[in-house]
C-alpha cells in the first residue's frame, strides 16, 4: 500500500506518518513534508522515487506527472486498467494526504505582492486531491488532520468503510471548493461590480442547541473572506465567561456590536430583538451606559449590552440589577471581570474593533431560491452632509444630536424613527408598516422627554403628518433623507412649527 504526504499544515503529521508506516504502509512525500517526515525518522522516499522525474521549476511541477495520477484515477474494479497499469510498469497509490498552501493567510498581510499571492496558488495539490476524491472507493483522501485519528484506527481494525471513503472525499472536495473561493476573491479585489457567479465559503464554527425557536436545527458558520482583516465581528469573538451562545444571542449580539462600534466616540448599544432600545455616547463609559439604559428600562431586560472602549469596572457595577444575556467590549478592566462573572447566566464576549477596508463588505440575504447581495450600508461619519431646507438653521447642539441620530436609526428595522437628546436615544419606533405609528410609538416611549429633542426617520416623509406628530411632541429638529413629491408640504408644517429639518439625500432602510 503507497501513501503521499504533502502538507502545509503539518500538526499531528510525523504521529500520523508514524503509525501508518507501522501499518506497513510505504509512504512517498515532498518538499518541506519529506524533510519533517526523515528528520522525525519516518522512513519516507521522494515522489521522484515514483515519477522518475526530479522537482523542476523551483518546485511547481513535483506531482504532476502520469505515474502519480495513473496510480489515483487507475480503478481498482476495472481489469483493464489494472492491466494498464502493469504494461506501462506502474502501481496504484492508495492514499493521498495533503492540505494546501495557506493562500488566505498570504493574501490577508498588509505587505502582500501579487508575485506572493501567485506563488501560494497550489497546483499539484488541488489536482491530487481531486483525483484522489474523483475516485475515492480506491484511494483514501484526508485533507484535515483532524481526520487522521480516525482513519488508523480503521486501518488497524481492517479498513475504511465506503462511507467513510465518501465522507472524506466530500470533505476534499469542500477544501478545494473553499480554497478556490479565496482565490477568486483575491484576484476580484477593487471590482465593484458584481461577478456573473460567485460563491461564499463557509466553515463551521459549532453546532446551535436550536435555531430560532427549538424545532429548529442550526450551526453558526464564520465566512472566509480575504481581506476581512478582524472586521469579523462576534464571528471571532472570544468568549470569556458563561454557557454557549444561542442562535438568537448571536443575532443580538451581532447587532449590538454592529451599532456600538458603528461611532468614534465611545458608544454604549443595547439591543432586544435586533434593535437598539438603548443608544448613547458619552466621553464616561459608566455615563454612556447609565444614559443607554434610561432611554428605555423596561426593554433592556434579556438584552445585549455592547461597548466600544474597555468596560470598566465602573459600568460594570451600574449594570447591576438588570439581566443580561450577554456583554461585548474590546476588553474588561480586571475589576470589571470580577464584577461581571458573578452573575452565571451573563455570557462575556471580548471581540477586536473593526477597521476600515480597502473594499465595501457585502451583505448577503437569503430568499427562496436565491439570494440578495448588496453593499453593506457602511457610510463613514464624515461622509454625512446636512443640507438645512426650513428657515431655521439647526444650533450646534442640535446637529451633534441629528448627526448622532442618523447613526442610529441605521441600526433600527424600518420604518424606524428615533428621538435623541444629548446624544442618547429617547425614544424608538421601529419595524412598522407605516412611519406615522413609528412616531407614535417613539414619542410615547420618550414621553416627557420627546420635549426639546431631536427626531431621525430612516426614509423620507410621504406626507407632513410626522412632522406634525413631532411638532405636537416639542421635538426641535428633524433629520430624514429627503425626496419626497410632497417635501415641500413637510417642509412648510416645519416652519410654521419653528422645527429645523436638514436632509441627508441617502436613507437607511433596514428591513
Amino acid at each position: 500500500m503507497r501513501a503521499i504526504l504533502s502538507v502545509s499544515d503539518k500538526s499531528g503529521l510525523t504521529e500520523f506518518a508514524t503509525e501508518l508506516a507501522g501499518l506497513g504502509w510505504e509512504i512517498f512525500s515532498t518538499g518541506g513534508t519529506k524533510k519533517a517526515l526523515a528528520g522525525a525518522g519516518v522512513p519516507v522516499h521522494g515522489i521522484s522515487d515514483i515519477t522518475g522525474f526530479p522537482e523542476i521549476l523551483d518546485g511547481r511541477v513535483k506531482t504532476l506527472h502520469p505515474a502519480v495520477h495513473s496510480g489515483l484515477l487507475a480503478r481498482r474494479d476495472k481489469p483493464e486498467h489494472m492491466a494498464e497499469l502493469e504494461k506501462q510498469g506502474l502501481s496504484t497509490i492508495d492514499m493521498v494526504v495533503v492540505n494546501l498552501y495557506p493562500f488566505v493567510q498570504t493574501v490577508s498581510k498588509p505587505d502582500v505582492t501579487l508575485e506572493d499571492a501567485l506563488e501560494n496558488i497550489d497546483i499539484g495539490g488541488p489536482t491530487m486531491i481531486r483525483a484522489s476524491a474523483k475516485n475515492f472507493p480506491g484511494v483514501i483522501i484526508v485533507t484535515d488532520p483532524a481526520d487522521y485519528a480516525m482513519v488508523i484506527d480503521k486501518l488497524r481494525s481492517g479498513a475504511l468503510s465506503m462511507d467513510d471513503r465518501k465522507m472524506l472525499a466530500q470533505k476534499a472536495f469542500q477544501h478545494t471548493a473553499m480554497y478556490d473561493t479565496a482565490i477568486s476573491q483575491y484576484l476580484w479585489q477593487g471590482n465593484e461590480e458584481f461577478p456573473e457567479n460567485m460563491t461564499i465559503a463557509l466553515k463551521k464554527k459549532y453546532g446551535l442547541r436550536y435555531g430560532e425557536n427549538p424545532h429548529q436545527a442550526a450551526a453558526f458558520y464564520a465566512e472566509q473572506r480575504v481581506g476581512a482583516g478582524n472586521n469579523l465581528g462576534i464571528t471571532n469573538a472570544e468568549q470569556l465567561w458563561g454557557k454557549a451562545l444561542s442562535y438568537n444571542n448571536i443575532l443580538d449580539a451581532d447587532a449590538a456590536w454592529s451599532a456600538a462600534t458603528d461611532y468614534a466616540a465611545p458608544t454604549v448599544a443595547i439591543v432586544k430583538h435586533t434593535n437598539s432600545c438603548g443608544l448613547a455616547s458619552h466621553d464616561d463609559v459608566a455615563e454612556a451606559y447609565r444614559r443607554a439604559f434610561a432611554g428605555d428600562p423596561v426593554s433592556a431586560f434579556g438584552g445585549i449590552v455592547a461597548v466600544n472602549r474597555t468596560l470598566t469596572a465602573e459600568m460594570a457595577e451600574a449594570m447591576r440589577g438588570t439581566f443580561y444575556e450577554i456583554s461585548i467590549a474590546p476588553d474588561y478592566e480586571p475589576a470589571a471581570l470580577e464584577i461581571l462573572q458573578k452573575r452565571k447566566d451573563l455570557r462575556i464576549l471580548k471581540a477586536a474593533l473593526p477597521v476600515a477596508e480597502a473594499q465595501t463588505p457585502l451583505v448577503y440575504r437569503r430568499v427562496k431560491g436565491g439570494v440578495l447581495v448588496q453593499q453593506a450600508d457602511a457610510l463613514p461619519e464624515d461622509a454625512v452632509t446636512l443640507t438645512t431646507v426650513t428657515k431655521r438653521t439647526p444650533t450646534a447642539e442640535e446637529v451633534a444630536d441629528l448627526l448622532f441620530a442618523w447613526r442610529a436609526v441605521k441600526h433600527i428595522k424600518s420604518n424606524a424613527i428615533v428621538l435623541v437628546k444629548d446624544r442618547m436615544i429617547l425614544g424608538m419606533g421601529a419595524g412598522q408598516p407605516n412611519r406615522v405609528t413609528s412616531v407614535d410609538i417613539a414619542v410615547k416611549r420618550a414621553g416627557d422627554k420627546a420635549r426639546g429633542s431631536v427626531m431621525a426617520s430612516d426614509a423620507m416623509f410621504p406626507f407632513n403628518d410626522s412632522v406634525m406628530q413631532a411638532a405636537a411632541a416639542g421635538i426641535t429638529a428633524i433629520v430624514q433623507p429627503g425626496g419626497s413629491i410632497r417635501d415641500e408640504d413637510s417642509v412648510k408644517a416645519a416652519d410654521e412649527n419653528g422645527i429645523a429639518m436638514v436632509f441627508t439625500g441617502t436613507r437607511h432602510f433596514l428591513h
